[in-house]
């Protein structure tokens, strides 16, 4: 297999970066798609090629730097180097989930529920190092394809916790806001070699890692969505297919050529409400 471009798309068999394999397609590229779940990502790399384009799926974790140079071993000999690299591996851990939003007086010595105090120090690791690592590894291994040409690129995926927390999730809110700094510190650094690095903010979109806090099992809506629609002016949540536009916009040098160092919301108006 051959092809001009090629993106390269971590946690590939996820809701949204399977929406963005589909969109880079369209757009030109042949997609390399890097999931730990192998299945997903041959499912997804076979449904392209059924629809006329090139995909391979390539099984490795973002946080083993090893399996993403087997990976990029592969993916040069069957598709040939990166142009754009899309950063789509992240996630939350129970692990490092409060069960309330705030404190409350004994929470300090409670062991019945999760709070502040007993929150598992190694889930909060798990996700400092899948949203930051994650993050920071696949950037090594795959950017020196891109050094010296044009049109590459670097999209991260941050969150509209990096502008603002979210109770809760402690650990997510800080690893996207180390995220969005990460991604402006990138763009400084690579802006001599040419590649541009930006990152898209969404809010709310039901992924399947999300859905258990958004929903009850028999499908009505949990008092937390209530929470984030009313904080939503749109008030509904995004479908994936909202976040292609600023993919096509980042990835796309002819539109975004002089763009570097960009964290952009897909939101809403959350980030823009005040509450009152």
């Amino acid at each position: 297999m051959e092809a001009k471009k090629v993106c390269v798309i971590t946690g590939a068999a996820g809701v949204l970066p399977s929406a963005f394999a589909t969109e880079m397609v369209k757009n030109g590229y042949a997609v390399a798609l890097l999931d730990r779940n192998a299945e997903g990502a041959e499912a997804l790399a076979a449904r392209i090629r059924a629809e006329g384009g090139t995909a391979a799926a390539y099984p490795c974790d973002v946080l083993d730097k090893a399996t993403l140079q087997a990976a990029h071993e592969k993916m040069l000999a069957e598709l040939g180097p990166a142009t754009v690299l899309i950063n789509g591996a992240g996630g939350n851990s129970p692990r490092a989930t409060a069960a309330n939003e705030t404190f409350t007086a004994g929470d300090e010595t409670r062991e019945d529920v999760a709070t502040f105090f007993n929150l598992d120090k190694a889930g909060f690791e798990f996700v400092f190092n899948l949203n930051i690592l994650g993050t920071l590894l696949p950037t090594q291994v795959f950017t020196p394809d891109m050094v010296g040409k044009k049109g590459c690129s670097v999209l991260n995926i941050s969150s509209m916790n990096a502008f603002r927390p979210l109770t809760k999730i402690p650990a997510y809110s800080a690893a996207k806001a180390g995220v969005s700094n990460f991604t402006q510190w990138l763009a400084v650094y690579f802006a001599p070699a040419g590649i541009r690095v930006n990152a898209i903010a969404p809010g709310f979109f039901v992924t399947a890692q999300n859905k258990a806090l958004l929903f009850h099992g028999d499908g009505t809506p949990t008092p937390r969505t209530g929470k984030i629609l009313a904080a939503t002016p749109m008030g509904r949540f995004g479908k994936p297919e909202e976040l292609l536009g600023a993919l096509r916009f980042f990835t796309d040098d002819s539109a975004s050529g002089f763009v570097t160092g960009v964290v952009l919301p897909v939101d809403g108006g959350f980030a823009a409400y005040s509450g009152v």
